[in-house]
């Protein structure tokens, strides 16, 4: 679940991090970067057990009305579609999900104001009163129901945004890749699976697992070798002169092309290019194409790089 592209950010922030902070313990700063990887797949669950929270909010605001004295005939008999969507229904018992919030600590029990604004969202949403009065009462719309919820609700909102990045300095850059891939499980979910339906792992396979490792490895443990390479590809730049987040990504993109022969050069290059137009200046990946282009010929030419 956690792709290349996560992978990439958050070697850069461990990267940066290690040298702004100037404390040059390796070990420290890996364990550091599986500790974010891991945040950013707890987010993942949260982002599952948030369906499971705001169902249960709505199912317990609608039992309170009809308990109070003197109920309107509309706190009686409320509408039950979202308290009974199938979907949240199955979620609610996975036995991935379970497992994982208990031995992780996943929970909602400190965000109570995160999850009433979600629901409030909902409930005041054309798509909530769509859903609500269809006639299409099937486990089918139960489904799509949430999927547009994230896709439209959810996704892409700043003020939720914003409110998820507070409660998690590790979120900041997950939220929107994050989405997608529970977009995608939702998609996937199956009424036929109960509450075996199988989740998404964190990594996609040990592949994976390794890059992120290896290519924080060998960024720092070859840093002044890459280093002294940019360096004579700055022509009229002086060093001192180029953002320090430039010199960080042009370090990891030579460490990525010099150590993963299966990953094409252009992906690489068009990867880091983007990180620097995301997380450096607006001139970044311009600077940072010209001079990654010149590195790469010059590794050609010398018969380091052999790969499309």
């Amino acid at each position: 679940m956690i792709n290349r592209v996560l992978i990439r950010i958050k070697v850069l922030q461990i990267v940066f991090a290690y040298y702004q902070n100037g404390n040059n313990d390796l070990r420290v700063a890996e364990n550091e970067l599986l500790l974010s990887l891991r945040r950013s797949y707890d987010l993942y669950y949260y982002f599952l057990l948030l369906i499971v929270e705001v169902t249960r909010l709505h199912e317990r605001r609608l039992d309170t009305r009809k308990n109070k004295y003197l109920p309107t005939e509309e706190e009686l008999n409320p509408n039950m579609r979202l308290v009974n969507n199938r979907l949240a229904r199955q979620i609610e018992v996975n036995e991935k999900l379970l497992a994982y919030v208990k031995e992780h600590g996943v929970s909602w029990v400190n965000e109570t104001d995160f999850v009433k604004n979600v629901l409030e969202l909902i409930l005041n949403s054309e798509l909530y009163a769509e859903y609500k009065d269809s006639e299409d009462d099937s486990y089918e719309a139960d489904r799509e129901f949430w999927r547009a919820v994230f896709r439209k609700l959810i996704c892409r909102n700043e003020e939720l945004e914003n409110a998820l990045e507070d409660i998690s300095i590790y979120w900041n850059d997950d939220i929107e890749i994050i989405q997608t891939f529970v977009i995608k499980t939702i998609k996937r979910f199956e009424e036929s699976e109960g509450s075996k339906q199988e989740l998404l792992p964190m990594f996609k396979d040990e592949e994976d697992e390794a890059f992120a490792i290896q290519l924080f490895r060998k960024t720092l443990l070859h840093g002044e070798e890459y280093r002294e390479r940019i360096d004579r590809h700055l022509r009229n730049w002086e060093s001192e002169r180029v953002a320090n987040m430039d010199l960080y990504i042009m370090q990891m993109a030579m460490a990525e092309l010099l150590h993963f022969p299966n990953i094409p050069v252009n992906v690489t290059l068009n990867e880091y290019i983007d990180a620097a137009k995301a997380y450096s200046t607006p001139k970044s990946g311009t600077f940072i194409n010209g001079i990654l282009d010149s590195i790469v010929q010059e590794l050609t030419e010398e018969k380091q790089l052999f790969k499309a």
